[in-house]
This record gives structure tokens, sequence and C-alpha cells, in this order.
């Protein structure tokens, strides 16, 4: 079993327009309305893949009544804590050439005995799991600490952990050593405190976010795929050219595969290239959709593992 946490989901408009301009009119061509969050999306993804899973996730107000009524037929278990704010809604607009401009609203603050539900909740659900995924965004006020927290909580009993977020939240929760971590370049450089550009550059981030305390660490750098950096290993790992058509949701697409590989017992190098095939494959789809494992697969066999020095 593997369990996702998304302490802060949402709810997704996602818009399709003709095009984006600048100070012209566009027109709508298609809506969707989704259950959104980077544990939901992963859960979609690890299920679809035909590995169980469960999704833990906090939910308030009528949005988080809309929220509970877009999982209600998902496919895998959701628990939902209820809490005392409104879920937030996120816009995502993208064109027809694949142009996307996100809009998320930052979340409501959580009170201390909401925090405390969440880690009784999550802990009760740790016997059976073989992973713990802790994933999106920490709501304001929440203590930059509440995902070391739960890592330690995984390690002692005796669960995997895969940290999947952003700014102090990600600092801190890499210091308690997860198995594995999964920042994006643009979250690798707030973290680090500077650009990335170069491929050596690329490297050297994944192996200095490991020496702060992390087992592995998955590297996501969008089109150009991924880096990888695990005990002894640091591979480089390319995908093929595709005509992508929303990369919203690849991220998470990524992390998901990467850790239903793992959980299959694949070696890291390998467990890295499914997770750029299912990114790779989710981007070349419209909206928020998620590759199918046989789509997953037909990128998979395109791409390349390159091993760095």
């Amino acid at each position: 079993m593997i369990v996702t946490l998304t302490i802060n989901p949402a709810i997704d408009r996602n818009v399709t327009a003709d095009r984006l301009v600048f100070e012209d009119r566009a027109y709508i061509v298609s809506t969707t309305v989704s259950a959104g969050g980077r544990g939901i999306n992963a859960s979609c993804v690890i299920n679809s893949f035909g590995r169980p899973t469960k999704a833990v996730l906090t939910c308030g107000g009528d949005s988080g009544r809309r929220l509970d009524g877009l999982l209600a037929n998902c496919g895998f278990p959701v628990i939902a804590v209820p809490v005392a704010s409104e879920t937030r809604t996120n816009l995502t607009i993208t064109d027809r050439h694949g142009l996307t401009v996100k809009l998320n609203e930052v979340g409501a603050p959580l009170h201390k005995e909401e925090l405390d539900r969440i880690e009784q909740v999550v802990e009760e659900n740790l016997a059976g799991a073989s992973w713990l995924m802790l994933c999106g965004s920490v709501p304001p006020g929440v203590p930059a600490g509440f995902y070391a927290k739960l890592i330690r909580s995984a390690q002692r009993a005796d669960v995997s952990t895969l940290l999947d977020t952003d700014g102090e939240a990600l600092r801190e929760g890499i210091e308690a050593g997860p198995t594995a971590v999964a920042p994006n370049q643009h979250e690798t450089e707030r973290l680090l405190s500077r650009a990335l550009l170069t491929r050596n550059q690329f490297l050297e981030a994944a192996l200095a976010v490991r020496e702060m305390g992390a087992q592995s660490v998955i590297m996501s750098l969008g089109s150009r795929g991924a880096i990888g950096a695990a005990e002894e290993c640091l591979v480089e790992v390319l995908p093929p050219r595709i005509d992508s058509v929303c990369p919203i949701g690849a991220g998470d697409a990524m992390a998901a595969a990467f850790i239903w590989a793992l959980d299959r017992n694949n070696d890291f190098p390998d467990a890295v290239r499914w997770g750029v095939a299912a990114g790779t494959a989710s981007a070349r789809l419209p909206g928020l959709s998620f590759a199918s494992l046989a789509q997953t697969e037909e990128i998979y066999r395109q791409v390349e593992v390159r091993r760095a020095a």
C-alpha cells in the first residue's frame, strides 16, 4: 500500500483557450473541474498503474464537500480529515500550443487541533504501508517541520517516505532523512539559493540536496528529463522529444511512477526512467490528464539513462 498525504488540496478549474495573448480577447474552448493536489494526483497515477494506494487529505466548507464528490468514484480509498476553513480553488489556463498559466490560492491556515488530527490519521494508516508520500504545499501558519515530524513517524514504523514540497517545509523535511525527495528545478534553486543553468550544475545540485539528508533525489527538469542521485549512483535521464500539450501535473506523474517502480523493487535508475516516462507521456495529453500504464510504457522504451561520473 502506498499512502499519500495532501494537506493543502484544491478544486482545480482547468480552462483550455484558443490562445493566450496580452491585450486582446481569447476564447474558452473547454472547461473541466477536478480534484487537485499533488498527493491526490499521485494516488490517481499509482491506482491506474495497478498498485494499491490510499489518499489522506483535508476537506473543508462547501468546496471541500465538492472535492469529496469529485473523489467519490476515484477507485481508491480516500480519507478526508475535516477542517474548518474552505478548501482552496486553483485555476489553470492552457492554450492549444501548450502555453500555460497556473494561478493557485495559498490555502487557509489550519488549527493545531486539526494538525494533530492529520498526524493521527497518517500514523493510523502507516500499518501495512510500504511508502508514505508527503505531497504539495503546506497552508500558511503550518510549522515548517510538520512534514519532518511525519517522516520520523514513518521511519519508526519502517515505512519509506517521499517528500515532494517547496520552501522551508522542503528544507526541514530533507533534514529528517526521507527515503527520497522530488524537487523540480525551481524548487531546487530556491532550496540552494542559486540558479541552475548547465548540465554540471544540475548534477551538482542533485548531489548537494542528497548531502542535506535525503537518501535519494529525483530532480525534475521538465522537458529535459530528470537527474537522479542515490548512494553511489548519479544518473541523467533524458526523454524523447514530444509535442507538449499541457505540462501541468507531469511532475506529479513522475513522482508517482518513480515510487510505483521502487515499490515493485525496480532499481533506482530504472525507477527514475519510469518517472520521466510517466511525466513525459502525461505532458502529451490535454488538460490535467495522466498517462495510462500503456501510454507510459510507449515512452519508457524511448527514454535514455546516462550514468554520470
